[in-house]
C-alpha cells in the first residue's frame, strides 16, 4: 500500500488525505471519483471493488482497509 495517501489525494484533487477523511467531504467526490478509485483498486492492488463498496467504505482508512482485506 505504498504511496495510497498520494493516490488517493491525487484523485481528489488535494494536496494531502487523512485516514478519517471522510469521502464525501472532499469537493472532487462525485461518480468520476469513484471510478477513478475503482480503476486505482485494480491496476495498483489487483483488487476489484464496486462503487458500492468504495461508497460503503466511508473514510480514507475505511477504503485502505477494503483493499487490503481483498489482496
Amino acid at each position: 500500500m505504498e504511496n495510497f495517501n498520494e493516490n488517493i489525494a491525487e484523485i481528489l484533487e488535494v494536496e494531502k488525505v487523512e485516514l478519517d477523511n471522510e469521502l464525501s467531504s472532499f469537493d472532487a467526490w462525485d461518480s468520476l471519483t469513484i471510478l477513478s478509485i475503482i480503476a486505482l483498486c485494480f491496476s495498483d492492488y489487483n483488487v476489484e471493488v464496486s462503487a458500492e463498496e468504495v461508497n460503503n467504505a466511508e473514510t480514507i482508512l475505511g477504503l485502505k482497509n477494503l483493499i487490503e482485506s481483498k489482496k
